[in-house]
């Protein structure tokens, strides 16, 4: 508060600067750095300076406890502020003062259209300071440019710049009032990946920086490299992406062997083994093992003697990636199949992970079970794990609305400590208890009555669902009781931002994958100078959130829960749960099984009582551990291969760097 409160008494006079004066300041800071000051001496006029550039630009000033939010992320550590707390807007600060070194600043976003709108929304304000602003696409990058405006035109192929004033005024129009869900890529000038990184900023997901950083060690020359060192990032939603994707290292691999005809056959071989008798399936591990009955079954349907003999030793991998295939990984919930392809589904945010595979031949297995074209098996040329990578920066910060639960991990793992920031108006949401009924069909059936009543009343209803399947059957029940609704989730994620932002209407219902839409505000009323909906809404009780099911992490539950009740708004939530829910069913169901029939519950009656929450929270517990450990002993392995990797990468890098001169400016 001391350093916030020297930031508030700079207000008055750098509001009397002109846009020029401004603008200026960049360079007088950057000097000022260069004769000795540390960023420290000069962070609270530099914050004072981007709060006035983001009034001026988005009509927008940072509160106080976005400014606490960003000293967090300047010294290095994770800022959990909740959902509506405007996080996107408080790493302008931090991001802006250690861009001043001209070392290159990044911010990681947890897909591409959040670094495209962030580029384009945040891009207005470190332009206004002097700034270069660029972002990471797939296998491409893009510049702000507010200069750089395109018709639709031009974005078909026929280049036609707007020329008049005021063509140019209603884009910016546009843009002020959907920046915050649409991407607005007339703003956006197409540039090379190396020029992205020059920037002074740049955005982008996790895999573009990290695929760009094997690239550049598997580059035979260094006019070829993009990246210029790592310096200091912030990673936004933080948990989601050091946490929930550190399971799944990056991979770089190339075509190795063809083997489609091998997975035909061992798909067709899979579907005629029976589970319980053939193979057994431990879903706590996540693992899947043939008996000695199915081993007996697969040498007869192949006809060989012993499958495990040296000869037949491949055929046994086939088979293994074959019933792994079957047994744990479902369509519409791991994966969906888009257009003859197989693509992941994210399980904690539900969208799609375009060009990602899986390893070790699951994904052609995957693609022999759904009878697809079968891409070539791949040899791995170079990995890394998400919590390798994002060690090799100087300095890192963090930033989501959930971090308390995964404080441990953050700590061991990335040294970085959890503060939790206060929210700028008290919390009012109202959270119910869970309900849980015995069977999903009861629970449905409460899930649809809830809703119908909540639209009949005219609140809004915000439902999440844990996959893409799930998410289909509510919304085919909504649809047979005649309540209007829309749908989001990985299939048509490409609106999502446009969807979510509209969620708050009155009567409206959206029906979403968990955590679709984040980085996007719910307001109230729909729009923001729309009073008498927003009035509505709240006299109805403000944006209800249903969560179908207890994900098995417990911040993916309150990142749901945190869609309502932003900025002091009204709101409540809860969670409809049955023990046919895979998290009860597999990890802790008996107990509140045998409580139902000791109270013999009649069918359709739910229990509501702290009990069960406490039992779901056990059971999380059980899965976050799992997974903890999972993610722990990935580290392990990963820590022997990058004493390697960096012994052998920097070997390269001497051979590349002798007798040549550097490609990027020293700082």
């Amino acid at each position: 508060m001391p350093i916030v409160t020297s930031i508030n008494t700079l207000e008055l006079d750098i509001q009397k600067l002109s846009d020029e004066e401004i603008k200026a300041k960049t360079t007088l800071f950057k000097e000022e750095l260069k004769k000795g000051k540390t960023l420290d001496d000069i962070l609270p006029e530099v914050f004072a300076l981007v709060r006035e550039a983001a009034r001026r630009t988005l009509r927008q000033r940072h509160f106080d406890v976005q400014l606490m939010g960003g000293i967090v992320l300047h010294r290095g550590g994770v800022a959990e502020m909740i959902t509506g707390e405007g996080k996107t807007l408080a790493a302008t600060s931090p991001v802006y003062l250690n861009a001043l070194l001209e070392r290159g600043a990044h911010v990681v976003t947890v897909n591409e259209y959040l670094a495209k709108r962030d580029t384009v929304l945040m891009g207005q304000i470190y332009y206004a300071l002097g700034m270069k602003i660029a972002c990471l696409v797939h296998e491409g990058a893009l510049m702000y440019d507010p200069t750089h405006t395109r018709t639709n035109a031009e974005k078909n192929g026929q280049r036609e710049s707007v020329s008049s004033p005021q063509e140019s005024a209603l884009l910016d129009k546009e843009r002020d009032i959907t920046g915050t869900f649409i991407v607005q890529e007339e703003y956006l000038r197409p540039i090379s990946r190396r020029e992205a990184y020059l920037a002074d900023i740049t955005y982008g997901t996790n895999h573009e920086f990290g695929f760009d950083y094997l690239r550049d060690n598997l580059a035979y020359a260094l006019e070829t490299q993009v990246q210029r060192g790592h310096y200091f990032a912030i990673v936004d939603e933080a948990d989601s992406i050091l946490i929930d994707e550190a399971r799944t290292p990056l991979i770089i691999a190339a075509p190795d062997q063809q083997s489609s005809e091998f997975y035909k056959v061992f798909a067709g071989v899979s579907a005629r083994l029976e589970k319980d008798t053939d193979y057994i399936v431990d879903e706590k591990m996540k693992t899947v093992s043939i008996t000695d009955e199915g081993i007996n079954k697969v040498e007869k349907l192949l006809h060989i003697k012993n499958i495990y003999s040296p000869e037949n030793f491949r055929l046994v991998h086939y088979l293994e990636e074959s019933l792994k295939a079957k047994a744990l990984y479902l369509k519409d919930r791991d994966y969906v199949v888009k257009e003859g392809e197989v693509i992941i589904v994210d399980q904690f945010t539900g969208r799609l992970m375009l060009g990602r595979r899986y390893s070790g031949g699951l994904h052609q297995a995957i693609e022999a079970k759904e009878r697809v074209l079968i891409k070539e098996e791949s040899q791995t040329y170079a990995r890394i794990s998400i919590q390798n990578y994002f060690r090799l920066y100087e300095k890192l910060a963090g930033m989501t609305g959930t971090a308390q639960t995964s404080a441990e991990e953050f700590h061991k793992v990335y040294n970085l400590n959890v503060v939790s920031i206060p929210p700028n108006k008290p919390l009012i949401r109202k959270d119910k208890p869970d309900v849980i009924y015995r069977t999903l069909e009861e629970k449905y059936d409460a899930v649809v009555l809830e809703v119908k009543a909540k639209y009949e009343a005219g609140q809004p209803v915000l439902l999440g669902t844990p996959s893409i399947e799930k998410n289909e059957i509510i919304s085919q029940l909504l649809t047979s009781v005649g309540v209007p609704h829309e749908v989001l989730n990985a299939k048509n994620n490409e609106r999502e931002g446009a969807i979510i932002a509209q969620a708050g209407k009155p009567k409206a219902v959206m029906v979403a994958t968990n955590v679709a839409g984040r980085g996007v505000d719910i307001i109230l009323g729909g729009n923001p100078q729309d009073s008498e909906a927003a009035r509505k809404v709240i006299e109805s009780g403000g944006l209800h959130v249903i969560g179908t099911e207890r994900h098995e992490a417990r911040r993916i539950d309150n990142q749901l829960r945190g869609r309502s009740g932003r900025q002091g708004d009204p709101g409540s939530s809860q969670f409809f749960l049955s023990l046919e829910d895979d998290l009860l069913r597999i990890f802790g169901g008996e107990r509140i099984q045998n409580l139902m029939s000791a109270l013999k519950m009649p069918k359709g009656t739910p229990i509501e009582s702290g009990f069960v929450s406490k039992s779901v929270s056990q059971a999380q517990a059980k899965v976050e551990g799992l997974n903890f450990d999972s993610r722990k002993h990935l580290l392990e392995y990963d820590d022997v291969l990058n004493k390697q990797r960096e012994i052998i990468y920097g070997r390269r890098r001497q051979a590349l760097d002798r007798n040549r001169p550097p490609i990027f400016p020293t700082s």
